[in-house]
């Protein structure tokens, strides 16, 4: 199997992460979705990435079908899952997928006020989340697709905090935690290339990003132009 990708694409790492999770070996391609080469807008009718290309060469799109079809034709992530809580699953999937072009424009904000409004609707998916997380992962002690789905979210969150010092999940101390057992199982660093963190902070804390200037005006404080960046 060969996954098509888009280095710093949530979408894409929750292909690679649920392929990591159960060792399902893959070979993985990058393009850039500034110029998309021919081939590829031949295989993927919207356009975008992920593409999962089958061991028959079929090329599948959108991250939902190809999860579904990597559980139905490999190793369950879980095994014995009745169909109410599989569908319990799918739901929060599907709620956190609809979430990572939330906070994908939420780190793209160029201003406080702009970033603080769209933090705010992610942190209400946050906030559901932490009524019903079990511990230490999205269900207990054992890992789920669920998990595997929240994987980027939580992952960016990581990497912003660590930057920044900016905690996206700043008062939920249970969606704390289920990221802390994410980050400590290692998958986050498998699910991606070596210079995955590089190109994710020069696009998302660069200095035309509101995250961003508090990095650059933090590093060069005496020089820091206030009335356009901090």
């Amino acid at each position: 199997m060969k996954v098509i990708s888009f280095i710093i694409c949530p979408f894409v790492q929750r292909v690679t992460a649920r392929l990591e999770a159960t060792s399902t070996p893959y070979d993985i391609d990058y393009i850039e979705l500034s110029n998309k080469p021919d081939w590829f807008l031949a295989i993927s009718p919207n356009g975008q990435v992920p593409v999962l290309i089958t061991d028959n060469r079929t090329p599948l799109f959108e991250s939902e079908a190809i999860v579904e079809y990597l559980d139905d034709i490999g190793s369950p992530i879980e095994r014995d899952v009745t169909p109410e809580q599989k569908a319990l699953d799918r739901a929060w999937s599907i709620m956190a997928a609809r979430h990572y072009l939330t906070q994908c424009s939420t780190m793209r904000s160029g201003d406080e006020s702009t970033f603080r409004e769209r933090l705010s609707e992610l942190q209400e998916l946050f906030k559901k989340a932490e009524k019903v997380i079990e511990g230490p992962f999205f269900k207990g002690i054992s890992l789920s697709n669920v998990d595997i789905t929240w994987l980027p979210l939580l992952h960016r969150a990581h990497i912003i905090n660590t930057h920044t010092g900016v905690d996206f999940l700043e008062g939920f101390p249970k969606v704390q935690k289920w990221q802390q057992a994410i980050i400590a199982t290692d998958l986050p660093g498998h699910t991606v290339p070596q210079h995955f963190e590089r190109a994710f902070t020069d696009f998302y804390l660069s200095p035309k990003t509101w995250l961003g200037c508090q990095v650059h005006c933090a590093d060069d404080s005496e020089n820091c132009n206030t009335t356009t960046c901090c």
